[in-house]
């Protein structure tokens, strides 16, 4: 069968064929993750209402285990021309059953890891449809509630670092990067429940790099709730994780530069520098590579980024003391 590229909900459909083997651009990869968006053309009347019934068709066909490979295809197709698709999947007899079954059948090729591209594939396919459910406003609570998102985490385990493994990563990240781009407070308390952080840090530091530059993205909504900022704070071994895998992410950033990534990296130290014992430990730990010129070639176009790093140094200067010598005095 051929394999058809995913995307995220703001993003347009990718090719039908060629998604895992061939399709490597780091642009078109980022757009299927929410860091582009594209408006969706109006569909004539008389169209819509032909492609509905096919809706209706393909969702009544997630239920057979015959047709159910064709209508995942096809529905996580016509996601972003259907408003309503998260609503019609939820609330559908066994459709959510079923494509919690393709999630599940995948389990026995993660150890060993057997999967192939057309499992991969297959199964992303379901994951852009909960991923759907997850972006709605109608469904986004019954998903949290009914803690679907834990059905994912078996495959942010995985270290396989072969292109369908990759990519299930890739779409199950995909998946809560849409449930934190809502800013809803549930959602943060959701995941503060789970293992989501430590996850997203394993993958920060051995990922490629759109997959750790979505991961990065989840840990920075995580930090910019007040509670998510005070969770990671609360004792000196979150903190010092966490402080630890953003400064091997610099180092390593100042080998192989990458502005997008660098980007959500030094958000995520400014947020840690709101917090006054984050900010105090800051001073010691932050990289060097951030208090000098080591990224002004990467981040010269970039006037939010630049203003960022400022606004980090500035806050890591305030409250210390000087002596003549230049040597920084703790506060009085």
């Amino acid at each position: 069968m051929g394999v058809r590229q995913r995307k995220s909900p703001e993003e347009t459909a990718g090719p039908a064929k060629g998604r895992v083997a061939d399709d490597d651009s780091p642009q078109r990869k980022g757009a299927r993750f929410g860091l582009r968006r594209k408006s969706v053309t109006p569909v004539p009347t008389a169209l819509a209402q032909v492609d509905r019934e096919k809706i209706y068709q393909w969702i009544n066909e997630l239920s057979s285990p015959e047709t159910r490979e064709n209508a995942l295809l096809e529905l996580s197709k016509k996601r972003e021309s259907v408003p309503d698709l998260a609503p019609m999947l939820w609330h559908s007899f066994g459709t959510i059953a079923a494509l919690l079954q393709e999630i599940v059948n995948i389990y026995p090729s993660i150890n060993p890891p057997t999967l192939t591209a057309h499992q991969s594939n297959r199964v992303c396919n379901a994951l852009a449809l909960l991923q759907c459910v997850a972006s709605h406003p109608e469904t986004r609570s019954a998903f949290l509630a009914a803690h679907i998102p834990l059905f994912l985490y078996p495959f942010l385990h995985t270290v396989s670092k072969t292109r369908p493994f990759e990519y299930l990563r890739l779409t199950s990240l995909g998946v809560i990067g849409a449930l934190v781009k809502t800013d809803e407070q549930e959602v943060i308390n959701f995941l503060l429940t789970t293992e989501i952080i430590p996850l997203c840090l394993r993958i920060m530091e051995s990922g490629s790099e759109l997959s750790k530059t979505v991961a990065t993205f989840i840990l920075q909504k995580i930090l910019l709730d007040d509670t998510g900022l005070a969770y990671i704070c609360q004792t000196y071994e979150r903190f010092s994780h966490v402080a630890m895998i953003l400064g091997k992410m610099v180092l390593q950033l100042s080998k192989e530069p990458s502005a997008r990534l660098l980007k959500h990296v030094v958000r995520c130290y400014l947020r840690l520098s709101d917090n006054p014992r984050a900010r105090e430990a800051l001073r010691q730990c932050l990289p060097d590579q951030l208090k000098d010129t080591t990224f002004a070639q990467v981040l010269k176009d970039d006037t939010t980024t630049k203003r960022w790093l400022a606004q980090l140094v500035k806050n890591l200067q305030e409250g210390q003391v000087t002596d003549p010598r230049g040597i920084p005095l703790p506060p009085q």
